[in-house]
This record gives structure tokens, sequence and C-alpha cells, in this order.
């Protein structure tokens, strides 16, 4: 099932589809179930939800704005060098404990919505993710049950502006900038796809051109193992994203490099899920 987390006319919508078509609610009609955020936050049964959507009327996603499945979440928690080609093409050696660092709500945009490059750099890189939503809290959680914390999975780009990634050992500032965590379309449920998400093709696109290419079974920290490890410290709670890291072909390892621009658009694309697709433009 996916299910897409909207606004039209100003009021928010949720829609879902298991494959005929997109069909649901805004917020002022009756049965409403409340928005995708919500629900998530609710623990909610989120395939009773959709089933229950299917027989409502057809929402045609091109007269909407679509939104980020999860447009604040309580946390954002990003994989580095999770792919042995990108940790190839990087130089560096293969990490025996997964490399975390943390987004926030304020860089993140939807699909179809412009990635903005920063008038300070000219080196905005592009990765195309698989992003995970965490649906029950939990701490310490055993890597043999962890996908029941899991809602859903779904598409994330995170466009980084290399030259402030690097300028620290800390990553924050090049992976923060405003309008550069592109996420969506929607969220798709567990059922959907193989546990984990495992072995789904994932391919970065720039301008149509195949720039990334790869499986999710190629994860160095599989969904489950990386459930398990950030919860050793920290309570997962429902609506936390984990973007599990992107694969090799990286602009930045390209020679020459090869950076974003002013009319280009990027598309993350992972078997089963969908495609995530964002223009791009200087501020």
């Amino acid at each position: 099932m996916r299910i897409v987390h909207f606004e039209k006319a100003g009021l928010p919508g949720i829609a879902a589809d298991d494959g005929s078509g997109w069909h649901g609610l805004t917020e002022r009609e009756s049965g409403f179930p409340g928005t995708l955020p919500e629900l998530i936050a609710q623990g909610a049964d989120l395939l009773r939800t959709g089933r229950d959507l299917l027989p409502m009327p057809a929402i045609d996603l091109n007269a909407v704005r679509i939104l980020p499945p999860v447009p604040k979440p309580p946390k954002i928690l990003c994989v580095g060098l999770n792919y042995d080609d990108h940790l190839e093409e990087s130089g560096l050696k293969k990490p025996v404990y997964p490399e975390i660092f943390a987004r926030f709500a304020t860089s993140l945009i939807a699909h179809r919505e412009t990635i903005r490059r920063p008038r300070e750099s000219s080196a905005l890189d592009y990765e195309a993710e698989l992003a995970v939503v965490i649906g029950r809290s939990g701490r310490r959680i055993h890597r043999d049950r962890a996908l029941d914390h899991v809602a859903g999975y779904s598409l994330f780009n995170d466009a980084s502006i290399r030259d402030f990634q690097l300028r620290t050992p800390q990553w924050t500032m090049g992976k923060n900038f405003d309008a550069t965590g592109a996420f969506g379309p929607w969220l798709v449920t567990p059922d959907a796809v193989p546990p984990g998400a495992h072995g789904l093709r994932i391919q970065g696109r720039l301008n149509g051109r195949v720039m990334q290419d790869a499986r999710t079974d190629q994860l160095i920290f599989s969904v489950p193992a990386l459930i398990e490890m950030i919860s050793v410290a920290m309570s997962l709670e429902p609506g936390d994203v984990i973007i599990t890291g992107t694969p090799g072909g990286i602009g930045a390892a390209r020679k020459p490099p090869v950076f974003m621009r002013q009319g280009d658009v990027f598309e993350v694309e992972i078997e089963g899920i969908g495609v995530l697709s964002n223009p791009v433009q200087d501020e």
C-alpha cells in the first residue's frame, strides 16, 4: 500500500493506492482519518487506513501539492558510507560501526519541489537513498524485532554541499542547507516490499542519466542492524526517519566532478517504492 500526504486548496489530505489508483479525502470531508504524520505519531495501522481510503473519491496527484510523508520528523538520522562502492570511491576503509549524522526538518522539501543551490557554493551533490520511517517507539531494540518498529519506506535525496561538508570532520553544515533534503513522494507500507526493503534496485539519475545504480542488499548495515545499533543510544519515536546511505557514483567522486546546477532534475528511484523527482535552481 502506498499512502501520500498532500495539500489541496489549503487543506491537508491523505490518499492511498494499492495499484488501482489513488483514492482519499481532505480534512473537511466525512471519514477523514487524520493526516499521515498524525497517524504515524499515533502508531496507527497504516495498511488498514489505506484499505479504508480505497473506496473514497479518486485523487489526481497532479492536481495537489504533495508534502513530505513526515514534514517535521522528531529525528532525522542519516547513515554515511553504507555501500562498499561508495566507500571505495571515497578512499575509506569499511566501517565496523555506522557513521551517523543528523539532518534537521528545515532542510526538507517534497517531491517536485525545488532543490536550492546556495549562493555560497557550487558543490551541490546528489545522494539517492532509502528512507525508513519509524512507527513504534523503542529503545535497545533487538535486531530480530526491529522491523516491528517500521511504519514504512520512502525515498530521499541527501543533497550535500560538499565544500561545507568537508570543512570539518563533522558533516552537519554541509548536510543541512535549506531545501536540500528531498523526501517522498509517499510512504510504502512494509507489506509491499521485502522485509527491511532488502534487495531492491536503487538508482539516482541526473537529467535522465544513470549516475548511481545498486541494490539495497548491498547495504553494509541493514535496516534491522541500523535500528538495533541506533536504539542502543537513543529512543526511536514514531515519525523518526533513518536515511540509510547512498551507493557509489556521487558527483564529487567523478573525474571531473559532476555537481547539480540550475535547470537540472535529479530523480531517485527504488524498485517497488517509486520515483522522487526534484528540479534544481540557484538561490
